[in-house]
């Protein structure tokens, strides 16, 4: 098995070190960028399996660095943040990014997260199912592509996995609670708003008939006609 890759974009040079040493501990091969620019640039040459992104950055900023790299290759985007503010963390999870990480954070957690986040991509990609079909949605796990009336529509790795858990329980409400275990591998419900996140964000891809929210329970995708 190939040795994955991530990039750390990461300003402060403390910080991006200490990170990428505990990555490369953990047996992955890392890059560092420091700014916005050289993060896209890096993306591109290095082609990573995880990006780890904080959000404050020269040149232009990880909200931007995010909307780029996931515009060009779906890939799972960790975001580093200085401050647990709802706004931010929310725009973060809209523009691409799967998980978060509030500053200060252990190194133990981080790497944890990434290997959350790897593996739920492994699961994914394992083994050759059926697409599915729901009204004129179509949705090819083993490509990992999503297509309304024809048209493919671009989703981040998270937003693909909770559309497919949602999918295979079509008109059945799920609670947040379950979703986060089942698809983020969240052990506790304290990441509920990184839930309505992204459903928010496949009703803005896939047209706002597709999700149905059960107020204080969860959620439940509809069969379109």
């Amino acid at each position: 098995m190939r040795e994955r890759r991530v990039l750390v974009v990461e300003d402060e040079r403390t910080i991006a070190e200490s990170v990428a040493a505990r990555l490369r501990a953990e047996g992955f091969t890392v890059d560092i960028a420091g700014d916005g620019p050289s993060a896209v640039e890096r993306f591109r040459s290095g082609r990573p399996d995880l990006v780890v992104l904080d959000v404050m950055l020269p040149g232009f900023d990880g909200l931007e660095v995010c909307r780029r790299i996931q515009a060009e290759r779906p890939v799972p985007v960790l975001m580093l943040t200085a401050r647990d503010d709802e706004t931010d963390l929310l725009v973060g999870l809209a523009v691409g990014a799967d998980d978060y990480l509030t500053k200060p954070f252990s190194m133990r957690e981080l790497a944890a997260r990434v290997h959350v986040l790897l593996r739920r991509m492994d699961r994914a990609s394992a083994g050759e199912q059926p697409a599915l079909r729901l009204g004129d949605i179509e949705i090819s796990e083993a490509e990992r592509r999503v297509r309304r009336g024809g048209a493919e529509v671009h989703l981040t790795p998270t937003e693909f996995d909770l559309l497919v858990h949602l999918a295979r329980r079509p008109r059945t409400v799920l609670p947040r609670e379950r979703l986060l275990a089942d698809v983020w591998g969240w052990a506790d419900g304290s990441g509920t708003r990184t839930v309505d996140s992204h459903v928010k964000a496949l009703r803005r891809k896939l047209g706002p008939d597709l999700i149905r929210t059960v107020h204080g329970v969860g959620y439940a995708l509809e069969v379109p006609a």
